[in-house]
C-alpha cells in the first residue's frame, strides 16, 4: 500500500478529534480489573497510531495486546524436555499475556521463545535469526533463542515475561509485508529494560537489510539502546537511545558526539525513532510515568549515504543488520508504522504505556552484589551438599559441608556475589578463598578460573538467576548459553540443558539438580 509522508498530508479536524478522544482513553488505559482487557476500546498503541493516520505494520509484544480488539497469539515457547511448542496468548481481548499458561507448560524444565508473533495481521513474525555477516552460536550459525522465563515483570498487576537478549541471541524476519523501504517514512517504538545493556553491537529493534549483511550507509533504520561509543554517543557515560542507520549509531545530526542526547536510567524505557525524506527524530521517556522527550529532530545525518535513505524492510530484534550479535538487552513490546507519526500520536501512545503499569517482578533471588553466599543442592539425595571448588584441581563439584567441616572446606564452599562480568544484570561468583578466580563453564564443566579480560571469559563466568525449576531457591542460567543451567550430576558440576546430547543433560532429576537454595556463607 502506498506510504505518504505526514509532512505532505493535512490532518482533518475529525482526525484531530479522534486522536484527542484516543488520548483521553489512553489516560484511562490499564485500569481494568484483573483478567479483563488492558484498556478501553481504541486506546491501545496500534489503535492510537491508526487514529493518527500512521497505522502499525508490525506489532510485537510478549506482555500484552497492542490492539484493543486483539485476541490472538503473542509468542510461542518450545519446551526443552520434549521439544513440544505452545502458543501463549492473552487472558482476554485487548488484554495481558497468559503467563500462567507458560508456567504450566514449562514447569520442571526450561523453555525458549521461538516466535514473537506480529499482531498487525501482516505476518511479520520474528523467529530465530539466521547467519549473515556474522554467525551466531547456535546450530548452522543461527543465533540463540531467548530463555522464556529470564525476564519476569508485571504489567497491570499481571505476571508477564519479556525477551531477554544475551550476547549471541537474536530474532529476525527478512521477508516482510508493508514495512518501509527506500526513503519511505516510518515510525517505531520499543519498551526496554533501561538497566540491561552493554557496549556490544548492536541491541536494535526496527528496519534492516533483507540479506542479513551490511549493504551500506542508510540501509537500516532501527532503535539502538546501549553504551557503545564506537560510532556515536551523547552526554554522560550512557546508555543512550540512538538510531542505527547502518555503519553508524547516530545520536543526532553529527557522527560521533551530540550534546542533545542524554544518558538514560529508567527501569522501563520507552524508546522511539522515526524517519522520512530528509527528516528523522529520536524520542524517549520513562515507560512508567511522564511524557516523551525529543533528543533530536531534524535533517538526516550530515554524512554521505543517509539522504535519501535506502531502507530494505527486514525486521530485527537484539542484533545488528549484519547479524552482529554481541549485544544485551530486554524487549517487552514494540511496533513499526507506515508513515511518519506525529508527536501528538506518540504522546498518546506514551500515555497508554504509562497506564499499562509496567513494574519489576517481585521475585527475589537472594543474591546481593557484594554478599557472601553458599549454594545448597535441592535434589533429595544431596540436600546437605553445597557447590564448591575442588581442593585437588580447579573443577567445581558438590560435597557435604557441616559445622564440623574443616575451615578449608567451608571456605571452598563460599562465594562472593559480583555484578555479572559479562552482563551486569546477572551475577558472577568469585571464590572466597581464591580471590580473583571466578566460577565459569569451560567445555560445559564448571571450574574456577581467573578473568583474563576476554569477552568469552566474562560471558562464561556470568549466570542469570531466575525462579527455580523445582520451586526451591533459584536456578542459574548460563549468560551465553540460554538453555543451559548450573547443574550437579554425579557430584560434578556443569552447565546443562534438559535432554541435550551430553550425559549430564539427562532428563532424570534435571529440575532438582538445577535448583539451588541460597544460604548463609560457610566462611
Amino acid at each position: 500500500m502506498p506510504v505518504t509522508s505526514s509532512r505532505l498530508r493535512r490532518i482533518r479536524p475529525l482526525a484531530l478529534l479522534t486522536l484527542a478522544l484516543a488520548l483521553a482513553l489512553a489516560m484511562l488505559g490499564g485500569q481494568a480489573s484483573a483478567g479483563s482487557s488492558a484498556a478501553a476500546a481504541g486506546s491501545l498503541p496500534c489503535d492510537l497510531y491508526a487514529s493518527g493516520g500512521t497505522p502499525c505494520v508490525a506489532a510485537h509484544s510478549t506482555t500484552r495486546a497492542l490492539y484493543s480488539a486483539y485476541n490472538g497469539r503473542l509468542y510461542q515457547v518450545k519446551r526443552a524436555s520434549d521439544g513440544a511448542t505452545r502458543d501463549i496468548g492473552v487472558l482476554s481481548t485487548g488484554g495481558y499475556a497468559d503467563a500462567a499458561a507458560q508456567d504450566a507448560f514449562c514447569a520442571g524444565t526450561s523453555c525458549l521463545i521461538t516466535v514473537v508473533y506480529d499482531q498487525s495481521g501482516r505476518g511479520n513474525h520474528l523467529t530465530q535469526a539466521p547467519p549473515g555477516g556474522f554467525s551466531g552460536p547456535a546450530a548452522g550459525g543461527y543465533d540463540n533463542l531467548a530463555e522464556a522465563s529470564a525476564a519476569p515483570v508485571t504489567v497491570g498487576g499481571h505476571k508477564a515475561y519479556g525477551v531477554f537478549i544475551a550476547p549471541g541471541t537474536g530474532y529476525r524476519n527478512n521477508s516482510t509485508n508493508g514495512i518501509a523501504t527506500g526513503d519511505q517514512p516510518e515510525g517505531m517504538y520499543a519498551i526496554l529494560d533501561g538497566t540491561h545493556y552493554n557496549g556490544g553491537c548492536c541491541f536494535d529493534y526496527g528496519n534492516a537489510e533483507t540479506n542479513s549483511r551490511d549493504t551500506g550507509n542508510g540501509h537500516m533504520e532501527t532503535i539502538y539502546f546501549g553504551n557503545s561509543k564506537t560510532w556515536g554517543y551523547g552526554t554522560g557515560n550512557g546508555p543512550w537511545v540512538m538510531a542505527d542507520l547502518e555503519n553508524g549509531l547516530f545520536s543526532g545530526v553529527n557522527r560521533g558526539y551530540n550534546a542533545g542526547n542524554p544518558s538514560v536510567s529508567h527501569r522501563f524505557l520507552t524508546a522511539a525513532v522515526k524517519g522520512g525524506p530528509n527528516q528523522w527524530a529520536i524520542r524517549a521517556g520513562n515507560a512508567q510515568s511522564g511524557g516523551l522527550s525529543t533528543y533530536y529532530s531534524g535533517p538526516r545525518p550530515n554524512v554521505s549515504g543517509y539522504n535519501p535513505m535506502h531502507k530494505e524492510g527486514a525486521i530485527i530484534l537484539g542484533i545488528g543488520g549484519d547479524n552482529s550479535n554481541g549485544s544485551a538487552g530486554t524487549f517487552y513490546e514494540g511496533v513499526l508504522t507506515s508513515g511518519y507519526p506525529s508527536d501528538a500520536t506518540e504522546n498518546a501512545v506514551q500515555a497508554n504505556i504509562n497506564a499499562a503499569g509496567y513494574a519489576p517482578s517481585s521475585t527475589a533471588s537472594g543474591l546481593t552484589v557484594g554478599s557472601r553466599v553458599s549454594l545448597r543442592a535441592t535434589t533429595p539425595c544431596c540436600t546437605t551438599e553445597y557447590l564448591r571448588h575442588d581442593s585437588a584441581d580447579s573443577n567445581a563439584a558438590i560435597a557435604t559441608v557441616s559445622s564440623s567441616s574443616s575451615s578449608a572446606d567451608k571456605s571452598a564452599t563460599t562465594w562472593i556475589v559480583r555484578a555479572g562480568l559479562g552482563d551486569a544484570s546477572c551475577v558472577s561468583f568469585e571464590s572466597a578463598d581464591k580471590p580473583g578466580q571466578y566460577l565459569r563453564h569451560y567445555d560445559f564443566r564448571l571450574r574456577i578460573d581467573v578473568n583474563d579480560g576476554s569477552a568469552l571469559s566474562r560471558q562464561d563466568a556470568t549466570f542469570c538467576p531466575q525462579a527455580s525449576h523445582n520451586g526451591q531457591g533459584i536456578s542459574l542460567r548460563s549468560a551465553n548459553y540460554p538453555s543451559d543451567f548450573v547443574r550437579h550430576y554425579n557430584h560434578a558440576a556443569y552447565v546443562a540443558s534438559d535432554g541435550g546430547s551430553h550425559e549430564w543433560d539427562a532428563t532424570a532429576f534435571w529440575a532438582d539438580d538445577t535448583s539451588w537454595v541460597v544460604t548463609s556463607p560457610w566462611a
